[in-house]
């Protein structure tokens, strides 16, 4: 199972309008600079954020967008889900009459798959925008992170 470009970046440019904004909005160009994404990738993904109530867009001078919500009520399974990206580790599609392995049902491995990509999708629930903005994710991945800034000072 893969994570795309396009749930990864949607939840980086989020984190960034979370982290940046001070209550104001913030123009994509701005993200875009600061992400390193592509200004036309990031309006595409900012179209979806928004059918999905996610952010809101601000007109006129000084416009931008801004988060729709707080950050502690939304979760990064919203972002990713909202951007079109399926949280799945099967190669089934879900309500599809054919199977793992077509018309012989599904593979040996089936269930073992889904349960995984039941695990991410209760994982990427429990954590909020606001959580990873402020790095409050822990895990093994922050603590080595957090150890090498340490030994580098």
């Amino acid at each position: 199972m893969k994570l795309t470009t396009k749930g990864r970046y949607a939840v980086m440019a989020m984190v960034d309008l979370a982290v940046n904004s001070d209550g104001k909005p913030l123009t994509l160009a701005e993200i875009a600079e600061r992400q390193s994404i592509s200004l036309s990738y990031l309006e595409q993904l900012f179209a979806k954020l928004r059918r999905g109530s996610l952010v809101r867009s601000v007109r006129g001078p000084g416009g931008g967008y801004m988060l729709a919500r707080a950050a502690q009520a939304i979760r990064v399974s919203d972002i990713v889900l909202a951007v079109d990206e399926p949280i799945r580790a099967t190669r089934c599609e879900p309500g599809s009459p054919m199977s793992c392995q077509g018309a012989k049902g599904r593979c040996t491995t089936h269930d073992l798959w889904e349960e995984l990509s039941n695990h991410i999708h209760l994982f990427l629930s429990s954590v909020s925008l606001a959580d990873v903005a402020h790095q409050q994710v822990l895990g093994m991945s922050g603590m080595i992170y957090r150890k090498a800034a340490m030994a580098a000072q």
